[in-house]
């Protein structure tokens, strides 16, 4: 492999090199682009017939294919595809965003490494010196060897901890010794940055949009993250002026984008991103696009020009016609420009000639990944993959797999035999209602005067000649067959719901059946419809939530220098699967567990601060606002403690004095038998000398009396 320095990508620390250089022969380049794209697109046509049926059922329009007899008058078009599509669609959100948070989050490994999984500050330690800190202080002489407490301890929290003396491993006495969970920290850290990102670049309405291509086509599609600066408003008043003024700063982020599978051109031989040797993506720029990339990094002006000044370029395809509603339409023109970009793989060779400075030592047979764009024939941007180790910034999610192939199975698709027939018979049914709803006429002319009328309406009177009353016109009714028309109707709607795997009772659709007039029963078919869409969230876990994780957490690594150093044995989790389970059964199911747990022999065997975080999600709230964490809790318990334990001394006090003879508490009533000092024993108190049931004299004396 060629060894390649940052500098060698056509000069790309200073972007105005990029026109000062000798014209670079680039044709072969852009030929060798174009052909691969004319290669995929020829590849993909079969695909394109798959999505554009599925449009077509999903708006509910008959294709140009579709041949109607004379005599068929109904032109119905019935959108289940539609309904299964958008309760597919609304399956997925409410179960990846349910929790309000991005189903993204980064945990540490089982057993991490280059971080400690647990750190404390040894009591032996302490011990030693009383009146210094345990924690450490610069100057006391504890000094830690260069590079020991971040690189074998603590990995990135150095500048939080690294004036204290931490030993490797979990505490082992208790609160004497301080403790924390340095890996935990760590992912802690990081997932919250990753969140915050993702908030800002409106991560969600482009996964969105992703999900809802997915449902519909079958495959969903990201790119990115890449670099963007993004303003931050802010407003700095003049001191001397008093006015303010608009001060925006800028700060890098990543962003990622919404892909559609119309412009996405694969490797034909690939089956998934990871064996893709080439992806290329088709824009459609208006001019004024093409002239903003002038004042992107790293595009050449020279060439952008160049390719302005041939006009636009756009070829339409011949599916486009059908997207835009234009069936009609024999040629539908464009006047825009097609831009070709390329992630890829390319030989040395070519990329000498392209321009790019290599090592002379490099094999011809070598590659390298580059990005190129190209327009009317002209390379308008050629640099190296800027991603470190190198990976080509796509994403593909399918809806369901599609077995050794590069696009999935969408939710049209599966139903699209149940949904031609079901067209098919509603379309019978409606002309057979048509025809048998209507009273035909048979008349014999023959037993009728010459030159009548025959327009039929109440109150007509025909002149009959000859014959038997009744004998001239018959009135003929057709049979009506709409019933079973419709049972097909209704038989192959329950094959799209097994099809698709989402029954129609899930997304509204009336009629109580037998199993689902109790809760119970209710619940077992909707746990039993889940199973179903398990699968497509762990194909969003897989193939989409995990490798944005790993983008995201890569990019950061790679290209934020603003963030705090956050480093350690981390492992992104997608969170997809988790919120699957119907919240309200989950939510009973903790509760009953919590039941259980309430054992005293249980008890020390639960985490209840897990359980409680649990139930809150469960019922739609964020446990971080009403639920404290441990540590907080133990603060909390203990001045509860205190205030508790001063209560019951100030009781206890008021006890002994009216047991002493203090006399009535008060605010007590002394007439109350409360054995509370009154002398009366009725409660149990103590009774005074001259009081019922006190004895003075003898035991004698007593039984006297």
């Amino acid at each position: 492999m060629a060894i390649i320095k940052p500098a060698d990508i056509l000069s790309l620390d200073d972007e105005d090199s990029l026109d000062n250089k000798e014209s670079f022969d680039v044709s072969n380049l852009a030929g060798y682009i174009r052909s691969k794209f004319i290669d995929s697109e020829n590849a993909r046509q079969f695909d394109e017939q798959r999505w554009l049926r599925s449009y077509r059922n999903y708006r509910g329009i008959y294709g140009n294919e579709m041949a109607f007899t004379e005599t068929e008058k109904s032109k119905i078009f019935v959108k289940i595809t539609k309904t299964k599509v958008l309760a597919a669609y609304g399956q997925l959100i409410e179960v990846l965003f349910s929790s309000g948070k991005f189903p993204i989050g980064i945990q540490p490994t089982s057993v991490p490494e280059g971080i400690s999984e647990y750190a404390h500050v040894s009591k032996h330690k302490q011990d030693n010196n009383q009146d210094s800190s345990p924690y450490g202080f610069p100057g006391d002489g504890k000094d830690l060897d260069p590079g020991k407490v971040v690189n074998d301890i603590l990995g990135g929290l150095k500048e939080e901890y690294e004036t204290a003396e931490f030993t490797k491993g979990p505490a082992t006495d208790g609160a004497n010794e301080p403790q924390i969970n340095p890996a935990e920290m760590s992912a802690a850290s990081m997932e919250k940055l990753i969140h915050d990102q993702l908030e800002e670049s409106s991560a969600v309405s482009v996964l969105r949009h992703t999900l809802f291509e997915s449902t519909l086509l079958g495959t969903g599609i990201i790119k990115g993250p890449f670099t963007y600066e993004q303003a931050k408003h802010s407003w700095v008043k003049d001191p001397d002026t008093g006015a303010n003024n608009y001060t925006p700063r800028v700060k890098l982020v990543p962003k990622i984008e919404s892909v559609s599978c119309w412009d996405f051109y694969p490797d034909p031989d690939a089956t998934r991103i990871e064996d893709a040797d080439y992806v290329i993506q088709r824009h459609i720029y208006t001019r004024s696009q093409v002239r903003d990339l002038m004042n992107r990094p790293y595009f050449r002006k020279e060439a952008i020009k160049n390719s302005l000044s041939m006009g636009a370029s756009y070829e339409p395809r011949g599916y486009e016609s059908s997207l835009q509603d234009r069936e009609s339409t024999d040629e539908l023109n464009k006047n825009r420009y097609e831009i070709l970009e390329y992630w890829g793989t390319l030989d040395t060779e070519l990329a000498r000639e392209a321009g790019i400075e290599l090592d002379d030592d490099s094999d011809e047979l070598d590659e390298i990944q580059v990005n190129a764009w190209v327009c009317n024939g002209e390379i308008i941007r050629l640099v190296l993959n800027p991603f470190t180790p190198n990976r080509i910034p796509y994403l593909i999610c399918p809806y369901e797999i599609n077995p050794y192939q590069f696009f999935g199975v969408g939710i049209p698709e599966n139903m699209d035999d149940s949904q031609t027939i079901m067209n098919g018979h509603a379309r019978m049914a409606i002309d057979n209602l048509a025809l048998a709803g209507n009273l035909v006429f048979d008349i014999d002319e023959t037993m009728l005067v010459p030159g009548q009328d025959m327009k039929v309406f109440p109150g007509k009177i025909f002149r009959r000649q000859s014959g038997m009353p009744g004998q001239a016109i018959h009135g003929v009714k057709f049979p009506n067959t709409s019933q079973e028309n419709l049972m097909m109707f209704d038989k192959f709607r329950q094959l799209a719901d097994e099809s698709t795997g989402i029954p129609s009772y899930s997304h509204g659709t009336t009629g109580v059946q037998s199993t689902t007039r109790t809760a119970a029963g209710m619940s077992m078919l909707m746990g039993a419809a889940a199973l179903s869409i398990k699968t497509v969230i762990k194909n969003i876990d897989d193939f989409l939530l995990r490798p944005l994780g790993e983008s995201l957490f890569a990019w950061n690594m790679q290209f934020n220098d603003s963030s705090p150093e956050i480093k350690g044995d981390l492992d992104v989790k997608a969170r997809g699967t988790s919120s699957l389970m119907q919240k309200e059964v989950r939510s009973q199911r903790l509760l009953t567990f919590l039941q259980v747990a309430s054992n005293q022999n249980l008890a020390p065997f639960v985490r209840w601060h897990s359980i409680l975080s649990e139930i809150a999600k469960s019922l739609d709230i964020e446990p971080e606002k009403l639920i404290n964490d441990p540590e907080r809790a133990a603060i909390f318990a203990k001045i509860m403690g205190m205030a508790n334990g001063n209560k019951q001394t100030e009781s206890n006090n008021q006890q002994s004095t009216m047991a002493a003879g203090g006399g009535t508490p008060s605010g007590a009533n002394p007439n109350d038998i409360t054995g509370a000092g009154g002398g009366n024993i009725g409660a149990g108190g103590v009774p005074t000398p001259g009081e019922s049931g006190f004895a003075t004299g003898t035991p004698e004396d007593e039984g006297t009396a």
